[in-house]
């Protein structure tokens, strides 16, 4: 494994791309496909997944191609969740509930009134702190946007995430835990 400070090699982002869509989507095989395919023949994913880029506003290969393709493809199987700014609190909770990754013990009795009415982001990070406390995590994988891309996983693998998206040079953030990654 690289130092950070150490550049990163196509192998090395590859390997930790392929790591982290295997760590958040472990029975959906076809995620890492689609991150490596975007990560090795970005031109023909490009044109493979045109539609489903044409919402991002991206006609062309972009440096984050791989990233992009690894939240879209974590969406499409219902394991992440896209949250925009304003996101409602109501609807946040809707979306945490139908992701195929949450928590086996429901963190929502822990909720009271007065959080529902909080910011988005301050929101996104109470709600990780509740997933901590049954054992899960929530992380945003940033797109340096103005929306939340989040996935849950389990609160021991969150270190590992953190490690393989430095690894691939991408920017993570645990919610709730007041530190980020990348």
């Amino acid at each position: 494994m690289s130092a950070p400070h150490e550049p990163r090699t196509p192998g090395d982002v590859r390997e930790a791309l392929a790591a982290i869509a295997a760590l958040l989507a472990p029975a959906h095989p076809s995620v890492t496909e689609e991150v490596l395919h975007a990560h090795d023949r970005p031109h023909d994913y490009v044109s493979a997944f045109g539609d489903r880029l044409d919402e991002r506003g991206i006609e062309e290969p972009v440096d984050n191609l791989a990233w992009i393709a690894l939240i879209d493809a974590l969406a499409a199987h219902g394991l992440l969740a896209e949250f925009d700014w304003k996101e409602d609190a109501h609807e946040i909770r809707a979306q945490l509930e139908g992701l195929g990754s949450r928590p086996a013990v429901d963190p929502w009795p822990l909720f009271e009134a007065p959080e529902l009415s909080l910011p988005t982001d301050a929101f996104l990070h109470v709600c990780g702190r509740r997933y901590r406390e049954v054992g899960a995590a929530l992380a945003v994988l940033d797109i340096e946007s103005d929306c939340y891309p989040v996935v849950g996983l389990s609160a021991a693998r969150a270190d590992e995430l953190t490690a393989l998206a430095a690894r691939a040079g991408f920017p993570v953030q645990h919610l709730g835990t007041g530190h980020g990654g990348g």
